[in-house]
Protein backbone atom coordinates (compact mmCIF):
# COMPACT_ATOMS: atom_id res chain seq x y z
CA UNK A 1 0.00 0.00 0.00
CA UNK A 2 1.33 2.98 -1.24
CA UNK A 3 1.36 5.57 1.84
CA UNK A 4 2.92 8.80 0.57
CA UNK A 5 1.15 12.05 0.18
CA UNK A 6 -0.27 12.91 -3.30
CA UNK A 7 1.51 16.57 -3.20
CA UNK A 8 4.77 16.88 -1.15
CA UNK A 9 6.76 20.03 -1.76
CA UNK A 10 10.38 20.17 -0.40
CA UNK A 11 12.33 23.19 0.04
CA UNK A 12 10.54 25.17 -2.23
CA UNK A 13 11.93 28.30 -3.43
CA UNK A 14 11.19 31.38 -5.66
CA UNK A 15 12.70 34.66 -6.25
CA UNK A 16 11.92 37.26 -9.29
CA UNK A 17 14.14 39.83 -11.02
CA UNK A 18 12.90 43.83 -9.90
CA UNK A 19 14.53 46.68 -11.15
CA UNK A 20 16.17 48.87 -8.83
CA UNK A 21 15.57 51.71 -10.91
CA UNK A 22 14.67 52.99 -14.57
CA UNK A 23 18.82 54.36 -15.22
CA UNK A 24 20.48 51.73 -12.74
CA UNK A 25 20.96 48.57 -15.18
CA UNK A 26 20.77 46.27 -12.19
CA UNK A 27 18.11 44.26 -10.69
CA UNK A 28 17.31 43.42 -6.92
CA UNK A 29 15.92 39.47 -6.24
CA UNK A 30 12.21 39.96 -4.86
CA UNK A 31 12.01 36.28 -2.54
CA UNK A 32 8.52 35.07 -2.88
CA UNK A 33 8.59 31.30 -1.83
CA UNK A 34 11.70 31.14 0.47
CA UNK A 35 12.02 27.37 1.76
CA UNK A 36 8.69 26.32 2.24
CA UNK A 37 7.57 22.61 2.67
CA UNK A 38 4.56 20.80 3.33
CA UNK A 39 2.41 17.91 1.72
CA UNK A 40 -1.12 17.05 1.23
CA UNK A 41 -2.96 14.06 1.35
CA UNK A 42 -4.96 12.39 -0.76
CA UNK A 43 -8.79 13.13 -0.62
CA UNK A 44 -8.10 15.88 1.94
CA UNK A 45 -8.62 19.91 1.79
CA UNK A 46 -5.06 21.65 2.51
CA UNK A 47 -5.73 25.70 3.49
CA UNK A 48 -3.04 27.44 2.63
CA UNK A 49 -3.47 31.31 4.26
CA UNK A 50 -1.81 34.59 4.43
CA UNK A 51 -1.81 38.35 3.77
CA UNK A 52 -1.29 39.28 0.03
CA UNK A 53 2.25 39.33 -1.60
CA UNK A 54 3.42 36.36 1.14
CA UNK A 55 3.90 34.08 -2.04
CA UNK A 56 0.54 32.00 -2.16
CA UNK A 57 0.03 32.20 -5.48
CA UNK A 58 3.53 31.63 -6.58
CA UNK A 59 3.23 28.49 -4.52
CA UNK A 60 -0.04 27.50 -6.74
CA UNK A 61 2.37 28.54 -10.33
CA UNK A 62 5.12 25.96 -9.32
CA UNK A 63 2.82 23.40 -8.82
CA UNK A 64 1.17 23.89 -11.81
CA UNK A 65 4.44 23.47 -13.71
CA UNK A 66 3.73 27.36 -14.99
CA UNK A 67 6.75 28.78 -13.29
CA UNK A 68 10.35 26.93 -12.32
CA UNK A 69 11.58 27.35 -9.29
CA UNK A 70 15.29 28.56 -8.36
CA UNK A 71 15.64 25.18 -5.73
CA UNK A 72 13.74 22.35 -4.11
CA UNK A 73 11.61 20.15 -5.64
CA UNK A 74 7.98 19.42 -5.97
CA UNK A 75 6.45 15.50 -5.58
CA UNK A 76 3.07 14.33 -7.09
CA UNK A 77 2.83 10.17 -6.46
CA UNK A 78 6.18 10.15 -5.93
CA UNK A 79 7.52 11.98 -8.93
CA UNK A 80 9.10 15.33 -9.13
CA UNK A 81 7.41 16.79 -11.35
CA UNK A 82 10.01 19.21 -12.81
CA UNK A 83 11.81 16.67 -14.37
CA UNK A 84 8.68 15.52 -15.98
CA UNK A 85 9.17 16.05 -20.18
CA UNK A 86 6.41 15.36 -23.26
CA UNK A 87 3.57 12.79 -23.10
CA UNK A 88 4.48 12.25 -19.51
CA UNK A 89 4.15 16.40 -18.27
CA UNK A 90 0.97 16.54 -20.72
CA UNK A 91 -0.51 13.41 -18.26
CA UNK A 92 0.56 15.47 -15.08
CA UNK A 93 -1.14 18.54 -16.42
CA UNK A 94 -4.52 16.20 -16.95
CA UNK A 95 -4.27 15.55 -13.02
CA UNK A 96 -3.60 18.85 -11.38
CA UNK A 97 -6.09 21.53 -12.47
CA UNK A 98 -6.84 25.50 -11.44
CA UNK A 99 -9.72 27.10 -10.50
CA UNK A 100 -8.18 30.62 -10.51
CA UNK A 101 -9.60 33.74 -8.15
CA UNK A 102 -11.00 36.18 -11.36
CA UNK A 103 -14.13 34.68 -12.63
CA UNK A 104 -14.17 37.47 -15.35
CA UNK A 105 -10.20 37.55 -16.77
CA UNK A 106 -10.04 33.47 -16.34
CA UNK A 107 -13.05 32.96 -19.55
CA UNK A 108 -12.48 34.37 -23.09
CA UNK A 109 -14.89 36.25 -23.74
CA UNK A 110 -14.98 35.50 -27.57
CA UNK A 111 -16.00 31.76 -26.60
CA UNK A 112 -19.04 30.17 -25.33
CA UNK A 113 -19.82 28.35 -22.69
CA UNK A 114 -19.56 25.22 -24.51
CA UNK A 115 -16.34 25.58 -26.24
CA UNK A 116 -14.55 26.78 -22.78
CA UNK A 117 -15.69 23.55 -20.81
CA UNK A 118 -14.85 21.35 -24.24
CA UNK A 119 -11.43 22.78 -25.06
CA UNK A 120 -9.77 20.56 -22.73
CA UNK A 121 -11.63 17.93 -23.71
CA UNK A 122 -10.79 18.16 -27.52
CA UNK A 123 -6.89 18.65 -26.69
CA UNK A 124 -6.38 16.16 -24.77
CA UNK A 125 -8.65 13.96 -26.65
CA UNK A 126 -10.29 12.17 -23.26
CA UNK A 127 -13.64 11.50 -24.91
CA UNK A 128 -14.37 11.69 -29.21
CA UNK A 129 -15.42 14.83 -30.40
CA UNK A 130 -19.20 13.28 -31.12
CA UNK A 131 -19.26 12.88 -27.40
CA UNK A 132 -17.88 16.44 -26.60
CA UNK A 133 -20.82 17.43 -26.32
CA UNK A 134 -22.68 15.20 -24.27
CA UNK A 135 -20.10 15.42 -21.63
CA UNK A 136 -20.04 19.19 -21.61
CA UNK A 137 -23.89 18.79 -21.04
CA UNK A 138 -23.32 16.53 -18.10
CA UNK A 139 -19.87 19.08 -16.55
CA UNK A 140 -22.16 21.88 -16.64
CA UNK A 141 -25.56 19.93 -15.06
CA UNK A 142 -22.69 18.96 -11.95
CA UNK A 143 -22.03 22.14 -11.18
CA UNK A 144 -25.55 23.65 -11.43
CA UNK A 145 -25.63 25.22 -15.23
CA UNK A 146 -28.52 24.89 -17.47
CA UNK A 147 -28.17 23.38 -21.16
CA UNK A 148 -29.85 26.24 -22.74
CA UNK A 149 -26.08 28.11 -21.47
CA UNK A 150 -24.54 26.22 -23.79
CA UNK A 151 -24.12 28.92 -26.45
CA UNK A 152 -24.00 31.89 -24.22
CA UNK A 153 -21.09 33.67 -23.97
CA UNK A 154 -19.30 34.60 -20.31
CA UNK A 155 -20.45 38.18 -20.33
CA UNK A 156 -23.98 37.46 -20.36
CA UNK A 157 -23.28 35.49 -16.78
CA UNK A 158 -23.23 36.71 -13.25
CA UNK A 159 -20.03 36.26 -11.75
CA UNK A 160 -20.90 33.25 -9.49
CA UNK A 161 -22.18 31.58 -12.25
CA UNK A 162 -19.08 32.28 -14.31
CA UNK A 163 -17.00 30.91 -11.56
CA UNK A 164 -19.28 28.12 -12.03
CA UNK A 165 -18.30 27.59 -15.67
CA UNK A 166 -14.62 27.62 -14.38
CA UNK A 167 -15.04 24.90 -11.90
CA UNK A 168 -16.69 22.53 -15.03
CA UNK A 169 -13.72 23.19 -16.90
CA UNK A 170 -11.14 22.17 -13.91
CA UNK A 171 -13.67 19.20 -13.79
CA UNK A 172 -13.93 18.17 -17.25
CA UNK A 173 -10.25 16.70 -17.71
CA UNK A 174 -11.23 14.62 -13.97
CA UNK A 175 -8.06 15.94 -12.10
CA UNK A 176 -6.71 14.50 -8.85
CA UNK A 177 -5.39 17.67 -7.40
CA UNK A 178 -7.05 21.29 -8.02
CA UNK A 179 -5.61 24.47 -6.74
CA UNK A 180 -8.24 26.49 -5.95
CA UNK A 181 -6.72 30.09 -5.37
CA UNK A 182 -9.22 32.63 -4.12
CA UNK A 183 -11.55 30.69 -5.77
CA UNK A 184 -14.70 32.81 -3.88
CA UNK A 185 -12.86 36.23 -2.75
CA UNK A 186 -14.18 37.73 -6.36
CA UNK A 187 -17.74 36.70 -5.43
CA UNK A 188 -20.92 38.07 -3.16
CA UNK A 189 -20.72 36.57 0.58
CA UNK A 190 -24.09 34.91 -0.37
CA UNK A 191 -22.92 33.64 -3.76
CA UNK A 192 -19.44 32.44 -1.73
CA UNK A 193 -21.65 29.88 0.51
CA UNK A 194 -22.87 28.25 -2.53
CA UNK A 195 -19.81 27.68 -4.23
CA UNK A 196 -17.89 26.77 -1.34
CA UNK A 197 -20.71 24.06 -0.57
CA UNK A 198 -20.71 23.13 -4.17
CA UNK A 199 -16.84 22.42 -4.19
CA UNK A 200 -17.19 20.25 -0.70
CA UNK A 201 -20.34 18.38 -2.65
CA UNK A 202 -17.79 17.75 -6.06
CA UNK A 203 -14.77 16.88 -3.62
CA UNK A 204 -17.14 13.85 -2.08
CA UNK A 205 -18.93 13.16 -5.00
CA UNK A 206 -15.40 12.82 -7.86
CA UNK A 207 -12.81 12.11 -4.66
CA UNK A 208 -11.26 15.37 -5.35
CA UNK A 209 -8.41 16.84 -3.27
CA UNK A 210 -7.92 20.41 -2.56
CA UNK A 211 -4.82 23.00 -2.30
CA UNK A 212 -7.12 25.67 -1.35
CA UNK A 213 -5.61 29.16 -1.11
CA UNK A 214 -7.38 32.19 0.32
CA UNK A 215 -7.02 35.53 2.71
CA UNK A 216 -10.24 34.66 4.40
CA UNK A 217 -9.76 32.72 7.44
CA UNK A 218 -13.50 32.23 8.10
CA UNK A 219 -13.50 30.58 4.36
CA UNK A 220 -10.34 28.31 5.53
CA UNK A 221 -11.72 26.88 8.54
CA UNK A 222 -15.13 25.89 7.27
CA UNK A 223 -13.69 23.82 4.19
CA UNK A 224 -10.26 22.68 5.24
CA UNK A 225 -8.74 19.49 6.59
CA UNK A 226 -5.28 21.22 7.70
CA UNK A 227 -4.18 24.63 7.53
CA UNK A 228 -0.40 26.62 6.51
CA UNK A 229 -0.04 29.96 7.54
CA UNK A 230 2.53 31.87 5.44
CA UNK A 231 4.11 35.08 5.95
CA UNK A 232 6.86 36.68 3.68
CA UNK A 233 7.28 33.95 1.82
CA UNK A 234 8.08 31.55 4.73
CA UNK A 235 5.28 28.93 6.20
CA UNK A 236 5.12 29.69 10.08
CA UNK A 237 2.61 27.32 11.15
CA UNK A 238 0.78 24.53 10.51
CA UNK A 239 -1.98 22.06 11.96
CA UNK A 240 -5.15 20.51 11.66
CA UNK A 241 -7.91 22.50 11.19
CA UNK A 242 -9.40 21.92 14.97
CA UNK A 243 -5.81 22.53 16.44
CA UNK A 244 -5.00 25.63 14.38
CA UNK A 245 -8.25 27.56 15.04
CA UNK A 246 -8.77 26.20 18.70
CA UNK A 247 -4.75 26.91 20.13
CA UNK A 248 -3.03 28.63 17.90
CA UNK A 249 0.98 29.38 18.60
CA UNK A 250 2.84 31.49 16.31
CA UNK A 251 2.21 35.26 17.12
CA UNK A 252 1.05 36.23 13.85
CA UNK A 253 -1.62 33.30 13.39
CA UNK A 254 -2.56 34.58 16.71
CA UNK A 255 -3.05 38.37 15.54
CA UNK A 256 -4.50 37.17 12.73
CA UNK A 257 -7.38 35.06 14.60
CA UNK A 258 -7.86 37.83 16.81
CA UNK A 259 -8.93 40.44 13.54
CA UNK A 260 -11.48 37.56 12.43
CA UNK A 261 -15.42 39.42 13.08
CA UNK A 262 -17.66 37.40 15.33
CA UNK A 263 -21.25 37.40 14.36
CA UNK A 264 -22.68 37.65 18.33
CA UNK A 265 -22.47 40.89 19.22
CA UNK A 266 -22.17 40.08 23.01
CA UNK A 267 -18.90 38.03 22.67
CA UNK A 268 -15.96 40.67 23.31
CA UNK A 269 -12.53 39.95 21.42
CA UNK A 270 -9.41 41.46 22.51
CA UNK A 271 -8.08 42.89 19.42
CA UNK A 272 -3.82 42.58 18.65
CA UNK A 273 -2.82 45.46 16.35
CA UNK A 274 0.09 44.25 14.79
CA UNK A 275 2.44 47.62 14.68
CA UNK A 276 5.25 49.01 11.48
CA UNK A 277 4.75 48.05 7.93
CA UNK A 278 5.75 44.41 6.42
CA UNK A 279 9.16 44.29 5.58
CA UNK A 280 10.03 44.01 1.61
CA UNK A 281 10.43 40.62 0.31
CA UNK A 282 13.40 42.17 -1.38
CA UNK A 283 14.98 42.57 1.79
CA UNK A 284 14.08 40.03 4.42
CA UNK A 285 14.87 40.69 7.96
CA UNK A 286 18.03 38.49 9.27
CA UNK A 287 16.14 36.65 11.49
CA UNK A 288 12.33 35.33 11.99
CA UNK A 289 10.48 37.07 9.18
CA UNK A 290 8.06 38.09 11.52
CA UNK A 291 10.83 39.65 13.90
CA UNK A 292 9.93 43.28 13.15
CA UNK A 293 6.02 43.38 14.19
CA UNK A 294 6.08 40.90 16.87
CA UNK A 295 5.11 41.92 20.31
CA UNK A 296 6.74 39.06 21.84
CA UNK A 297 10.39 39.35 20.06
CA UNK A 298 13.54 38.89 22.10
CA UNK A 299 16.02 40.85 20.51
CA UNK A 300 18.96 38.13 21.78
CA UNK A 301 17.44 35.27 18.98
CA UNK A 302 14.49 36.61 17.03
CA UNK A 303 16.01 39.36 15.35
CA UNK A 304 19.23 37.14 14.67
CA UNK A 305 18.72 33.61 13.29
CA UNK A 306 15.48 32.05 11.67
CA UNK A 307 13.40 29.69 13.48
CA UNK A 308 13.34 26.36 11.74
CA UNK A 309 9.35 24.96 10.91
CA UNK A 310 9.42 22.15 14.29
CA UNK A 311 6.82 19.81 15.55
CA UNK A 312 5.88 21.32 19.26
CA UNK A 313 3.00 19.59 19.82
CA UNK A 314 1.34 16.22 18.00
CA UNK A 315 1.41 17.27 14.57
CA UNK A 316 1.47 20.86 15.00
CA UNK A 317 4.68 22.54 13.82
CA UNK A 318 5.57 26.25 14.68
CA UNK A 319 8.21 28.65 13.32
CA UNK A 320 8.96 30.46 16.32
CA UNK A 321 11.70 30.16 19.15
CA UNK A 322 9.55 31.25 22.00
CA UNK A 323 7.26 28.46 21.77
CA UNK A 324 8.13 25.03 23.43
Amino acid sequence: MNNSPLLKVVNLKKSFHVSSGMFSGSSLQLKAVNNVSFSVEEGETYGLVGESGCGKSTIARLILCLDNPDQGEIYFRGTNIFTLQGVEKKKFRRKVQIIFQDPYSSLNPRKKVGSIIGEPLLIHKIVPKNKIRDKVFELMNMVGLQEDHYGRYPHEFSSGQRQRIGIARALSLSPELIVADEPVSALDVSIQAQTINLLMDLQKQMKLTYLFISHDLSVVKYVSTKVAVMYLGKIVETASNDELYSSPLHPYTVALFSAVPVPDPSVRKERITLKGEIPSPINPPVGCVFSSRCPVADSNICFKKQPPLEEKRDGHMVACWLKN
